[in-house]
């Protein structure tokens, strides 16, 4: 392809790109001169170059598509839904044969007969009839305009012309009789900028991560020397000022890919017959190129998503008392070293029960595992592969590879995708992508004898311990270690011991230990280590595909000390652990009678089972029973109780029950407690006392899979009631005369 034939596809783009903005604002302001000029414009450069280069295809259809803006920008025609979608047709139309010219180097043979017949057609609406009423600035502009705008209008449209005058002279003479501002303003723009392949940009990202590696040796090797650190501190600020410029220039806006939804938006919201209105925030937040291609996908699954199952038909919303036009929002916003966007709708939510049922139906999860899950959990669900909620498989979704495809792709570029919704009120999907994937500033850790790269981004503070405290400021539960961090509990995950359990350092109080407080993906923790080295900004390398299946690490790096090291991957950590939501978190994401609820729960009924503490919810507890042990029956290996003419399904993990076999005269304590729409019985030895928790409770670990909290001074465990598996439909339908007391083989 010669190079007059490439700058003319790519400026034709851009001007398409322009055309399709305008379009979806011009239906909802069809008297928008300026729009229908712009739109004008974009047509009238594609069909004034095609000439000149000999597409006579491509020159064919824009004609037709110019004389029907001939007549919408002449206020002969008024621009209404059927000739919107025209023009989308003609916009359609004209990428196709730009890409063949791009692939083949010419404009193949295809046949848009159709589509110029209905071009054509769309001309000939109301065109003899009385012009459509101008405003009287409209009027004013049209009756001031020159004569040869009306009798020529591809001459009167200068810009256009002049933004090609490089490929065409022809083009340029065209240009003269035009005014001398919009050329001028014209001519500054072009000179301003300068197109430059990614390719080279890549190139010279990949020098400019070299150069930073070379800079950290330097500046390790003279830092002893006096005479060379004026001239290495001098390197680094230059290197700095380089590695900022070059990144600079891979940098673009969130809106050019916002800019594809009005029309994805407009044509599904047809499709699916939806009233949806558009809101776009923070357009003009950058993001590295390479991570704008790599979002575009995800996030046109996710806007797909919010209209197929989110917003509601008008009927249906209307009869839920809301507004019948539903609202869609992309919002692009900078936190720290990551750029959250967010798309979000008033729509349906989803329910968590019908992604439990969907998924145990569909094969994807065990309904034991599910029973245990939590909200949180049973969201996450939705991105297991093969997993829909839809009815029926339809050309917009139901087949499972949806929300898959968006983590995939974003955990891919070292993103994370978070999901919060609400039944009835609607959805957020949120994606968390680093700024860019070169080149990150990072503290670097020790650990095993090894060091590792811990990036920033996740890095909220630094604690050390002393040796001789470090007894008693670490408290165990279960096995799980925490930490009070300002009255508050944080869950410690030790780095040697998540490395190699065999070789994790056994004689902890030895030595300082150093927490990173680190926040992934709404999971708040501590990193336990053994010892810290200054910060670098490092250089991202891709791992090997032995060490991507570890799972613990996003790449690695070259340090100023010519050593190699890993790249740590906090939110795999945090799940590898098993660390929770934080309490916060979970608050933060309920409403209504959910955070009534809440502030009931901070209250708690202090138990005591075989010799443990434990915390039930003091707004969950209905009764407190003290029943024969004789009354205890058993479905399967299931303590249950009959209870006012239901069954009780009772949680013994303390053993209580147990104790008390053999002893026909036992007596026993049951908590009867309210989870959901069931009843579930605790088993307890003794009732201690009521205590405030307060709001110190922060969620524990996997090992230690309840919360946890503070009551009188002590760590306790709090009773998580949503995880007493709930009994079989089929056996609670039974009659009271199938139960046994205790079946044989039962201890």
């Amino acid at each position: 392809m010669d190079e007059l034939t490439r700058e003319f596809l790519i400026e034709s783009q851009e001007g398409l790109d322009r055309m399709e903005r305008c379009l979806t604002d011009l239906e909802e302001r069809p008297q928008d001169t300026e729009l229908l000029g712009e739109i004008f414009r974009s047509v009238h450069t594609i069909k004034g170059t095609t000439g000149f280069l000999g597409f006579k295809r491509l020159e064919k259809l824009a004609h037709a598509g110019e004389n029907l803006l001939g007549l919408l920008r002449d206020g002969k025609l008024q621009a209404n839904q059927g000739i919107i979608t025209g023009l989308l047709q003609l916009m359609d139309g004209l990428r196709a044969i730009l890409r063949v010219i791009e692939q083949a180097g010419d404009e193949g043979g295809g046949e848009d007969g159709a589509l110029i017949e209905r071009l054509n057609e769309l001309q000939q609406v109301d065109a003899v009839a009385v012009p459509v009423a101008m405003s009287g600035a409209m009027a004013v502009k049209e009756a001031e305009a020159p004569m040869v705008h009306r009798a020529a209008p591809p001459v009167a449209i200068a810009k256009p012309v002049v933004e090609v005058a490089a490929a065409s002279p022809v083009a340029r003479e065209e240009a003269a009789p035009a005014a001398d501002a919009p050329k001028t303003r014209t001519t500054a723009a072009s000179d301003s900028t300068l197109r430059v392949d990614v390719v080279l940009l890549n190139r010279m990202m990949n020098l400019v991560g070299e150069l930073v590696l070379t800079r950290n040796q330097i500046l390790q090797a003279t830092s002893a020397d006096p005479n060379l650190t004026l001239l290495s501190r001098r390197l680094d600020m230059v290197t700095a000022d380089l590695r900022e410029s070059v990144m600079r220039a891979r940098m673009q806006p969130v809106s050019n890919v916002f800019s594809k939804f009005p029309r994805i938006i407009r044509d599904l919201s047809q499709a699916l017959h939806r009233k949806v209105r558009l809101v776009m925030e923070g357009q003009e937040t950058e993001l590295d190129k390479s991570l704008l291609e790599a979002i575009k996908d995800p996030l046109t699954h996710a806007v797909r998503n919010s209209l197929d199952h989110g917003i509601e038909p008008p009927e249906v919303r209307v009869a839920a008392g809301k507004d019948a036009e539903g609202v869609l929002k992309l919002r692009a916003y900078q936190e720290s070293s990551h750029v959250i966007i967010e798309v979000s709708d008033d729509g349906a939510g989803i329910h968590v029960e019908k992604v439990r049922n969907k998924a145990i139906e569909r094969g994807l999860i065990t309904a034991e595992r599910a029973a245990h899950l939590g909200e949180r959990e049973l969201l996450q669900l939705i991105f297991l592969p093969g997993f829909s909620t839809a009815e029926a498989v339809t050309n917009v979704s139901g087949r499972g590879v949806g929300m898959d495809v968006v983590r995939t792709n974003v955990e891919k570029i070292g993103g994370k995708v978070e999901l919060d919704s609400r039944p009835g009120k609607g959805t957020t999907l949120r994606l968390r992508i680093p700024l860019t994937l070169a080149i990150i500033p990072a503290l670097i850790v020790r650990s095993l004898d090894q060091s590792f790269a811990l990036p920033q981004g996740a890095l909220s503070e630094l604690v050390n311990i002393p040796p001789d405290k470090v007894a008693t400021a670490i408290e165990w539960m279960d096995g799980a270690p925490l930490y009070r961090l300002r009255g508050k509990l944080l869950p410690l995950v030790f780095l040697d011991r998540m490395l190699s359990p065999a070789g994790g350092s056994k004689t902890r109080e030895a030595k300082d230990h150093f927490i990173a407080v680190l926040d992934a993906d709404g999971r708040r923790f501590g990193l336990v280590v053994d010892g810290l080295a200054d910060p670098e900004e490092i250089v991202v390398k891709p791992l090997s595909s032995v060490l991507k299946q570890v799972g613990l690490y996003t790449g690695a790096t070259v340090l100023g000390s010519g050593d190699l090291a890993l790249i740590l991957d906090p939110g795999s950590i945090a799940s590898r652990a098993g660390v929770s939501m934080r309490a916060e978190e979970e608050r933060g994401s309920r409403q209504g009678e959910e955070e009534e609820v809440l502030s009931m729960s901070t209250e708690f009924l202090l138990v005591e089972a075989a010799g443990r503490r434990a915390a039930v919810p003091l707004g969950e507890v209905l009764r407190i029973e003290r029943i024969p042990l004789s009354r205890i029956e058993y479905f399967g290996y299931r303590p249950v109780l009959n209870f006012e003419g239901q069954l009780l399904p009772i949680e013994d993990s303390g053993g209580v029950i147990a104790a008390a076999e053999g002893d026909l005269e036992a007596q026993l304590t049951v908590v009867v407690c309210r989870e959901g729409q069931r009843h579930v019985g605790i088993a307890v030895s003794h009732v201690l006392d009521v205590a405030k928790g307060g709001d110190l409770f922060e969620a524990g670990t996997q090992q230690a899979a309840n919360g946890v909290t503070l009551l009188k001074e002590q760590v306790t465990g709090i009773v998580e009631l949503r995880q007493v598996p709930p009994l079989p439909v089929t056996g609670v339908a039974q009659s009271m005369e199938t139960w046994s007391s205790v079946p044989e083989g039962v201890a």
